[in-house]
């Protein structure tokens, strides 16, 4: 799991489970340690068939069946489940002129220590950035720059709400107004309301810059690498190729640990609904 090691989920352990058990309880925001151990827990408490480390080259679709090509070896299938994530497509917006310090993305962000004493500038108006910023304040001297003035979300709003809104958005019904684009954890909003966290309006040009470092906390985008071709616009362009996990693409709160659970069961269910239906046309 990639994760920079200052970074916590945005609610309690109690709304951030996968089906069937439940994450065990942790005092306020649970880091990303105790996700990992609690992932790690859940796929050997299921055996769960995962293999890794492996890297699928490219995959491919000729007479009804897809065929895979991995660092482990060549697989066919009839029914594909795209979850590739984003993490490994991350998202840098182009600015005219030349920077020439060492440039960062919020994926390989290992953590304050290597930015002791450096100036660093840190881009992103969402909670990557708000994070990250507030993280480097204790070793660096930061600057946060952001596009538009932060929207902090209202101080009691957590992962949890944002949660239920998106459940009401998926039935149909009215989510309320925009919160905003930052969750005010409770140490992000101590710097914010001393300080030390505070937005400067962005850069025209790197040239504009004077950091040793400059951290891009501006998202990801879906990492649709080896079957992009098998893809018509945001939609599969071949039958039994589906997508699970891709944000707003794939329903909204999919991408999250909280939300991608109906999503994966929907699709769940539609591959073995065809699986027996091709199972039955075979007798």
């Amino acid at each position: 799991m990639h994760a920079w090691p200052s970074l916590t989920l945005f609610s309690a352990a109690a709304f951030s489970n996968l089906p069937g058990w439940p994450m065990p309880q942790y005092p306020g925001y649970p880091p990303a340690s105790h996700v990992i151990d609690y992932l790690e827990h859940y796929e050997r408490r299921y055996d769960l068939p995962v293999r890794r480390p492996v890297h699928v080259r490219s995959v491919s679709h000729d007479g009804g069946m897809f065929f895979l090509d991995s660092t482990v070896g060549q697989f066919t299938a009839d029914h594909v489940v795209a979850a590739t994530g984003t993490w490994s497509a991350p998202f840098v917006p182009h600015y005219p002129g030349t920077f020439r310090g060492r440039q960062w993305h919020s994926s390989t962000y290992p953590g304050p220590e290597p930015f002791r004493g450096a100036k660093v500038a840190v881009v992103g108006g969402a909670n990557s950035g708000a994070q990250i910023a507030a993280d480097l304040l204790v070793t660096s001297e930061v600057t946060w720059f952001t596009l538009e003035r932060p929207r902090w979300m209202p101080d009691d709003v957590d992962g949890r709400d944002l949660f239920l809104r998106s459940r009401r958005r998926i039935l149909g019904g009215d989510s309320g107004p925009n919160l905003g684009d930052i969750v005010a954890l409770p140490h992000l909003r101590e710097l914010r309301d001393s300080g030390p966290l505070s937005a400067t309006p962005i850069f025209d040009s790197l040239s504009e810059l004077d950091h040793d470092h400059l951290i891009w906390c501006t998202g990801f985008r879906p990492a649709l690498g080896p079957f992009r071709h098998l893809m018509r616009g945001r939609e599969p362009a071949v039958k039994n190729l589906y997508l699970v996990g891709y944000g707003n693409w794939t329903g909204d709160g999919s991408a999250t640990l909280m939300g991608v659970g109906p999503f994966a069961k929907h699709t769940a269910r539609v591959v073995a609904g065809r699986v027996d239906e091709a199972r039955q046309h075979e007798f």
